[in-house]
């Protein structure tokens, strides 16, 4: 016959092997849970470097972009490069906004050009005013005000998606004219499987529709991203060259995407009409 103390001790033991079981679910699904949390994390991180989208490439308040999630960003050198630019020319960046879009003025016919004097070089891009009209004419007015004169190119990525992001006043991801302009010329022929090839000028945006203002961005490398950036113009030759130089200077973070270690400045923009 079994004695109290005996079934005392049978009891304590069932107890304690059903919160042993209890504690081991536990911890199988905690692991299950832990496994998905990381699968999706490592999702957002890949999208994070580029496409900023968000930051790629968000403008304005939005800070990461879209980047295609089978591709995953290779770490820069943590050691810093040399800086291969000159200082920036005397200047400082003008405090403008506007309210709205500036009147159409621009010739759809007519073929436009943008230079810009930079630190590290001049890069020039032929514009696409028939296919991005309100675009060209946007970029028109900013620089026939003065608007990127001594602004610092602020982002560059250098995994996942390869571009150098400009047009920001305040240097910090965050700045615009004061006015949106509408999305254009996202099925260009040249965005092919949703890639931006290498010198290619897109817009910034913040990721929903129509939001682009004056933050843009210089392929230097072909790119996977979704055909949802306006591409406006063609870097030249002599102008990827420059591109390639600030890129091989690296980034800040060591992570793929920071600012660049080049002194990276618009001295000035030019957009000539012929």
């Amino acid at each position: 016959m079994v004695s109290q103390e005996q079934r005392r001790r049978q009891l304590a033991r069932e107890k304690f092997l059903r919160q042993q079981q209890r504690r081991t679910a536990a911890r199988r699904r905690a692991r299950m849970r832990n496994s998905v949390i990381a699968s999706v994390l490592g999702v957002v991180v890949i999208g994070s470097v580029a496409l900023y989208t968000t930051k790629v490439l968000k403008s304005d308040k939005d800070d990461k972009a879209n980047a295609s999630a089978d591709v995953t960003p290779s770490p820069s050198a943590t050691s810093k490069a040399p800086d291969p630019c000159a200082k920036p020319a005397p200047g400082s960046v003008k405090k403008l906004s506007w309210d709205k879009e500036p009147a159409m003025t621009v010739d759809k016919s007519a073929k436009y050009t943008m230079k810009l004097d930079t630190t590290c070089g001049e890069i020039d891009m032929a514009l696409k005013a028939s296919a991005a009209p309100h675009t060209v004419n946007s970029f028109d007015f900013l620089a026939g005000k003065g608007y990127f004169d001594h602004t610092k190119c602020h982002r560059l990525t250098t995994g996942g998606i390869f571009v150098l992001q400009c047009g920001d006043p305040t240097a910090v991801g965050s700045g615009g004219p004061g006015y949106t302009i509408p999305d254009e010329n996202l099925k260009d022929k040249s965005l092919k499987g949703s890639v931006y090839p290498a010198g290619t000028v897109a817009m910034a945006n913040t990721g929903q529709p129509h939001t682009g203002g004056s933050q843009f961005f210089l392929v230097y490398q072909d790119s996977p991203l979704p055909p949802s950036y306006t591409p406006f113009g063609t870097v030249s030759e002599a102008g990827l060259k420059v591109l390639k130089k600030i890129a091989d200077a690296g980034e800040s973070t060591g992570a793929g995407d920071g600012a660049p270690n080049a002194t990276v400045v618009i001295n000035k923009a030019t957009v000539t009409k012929s």
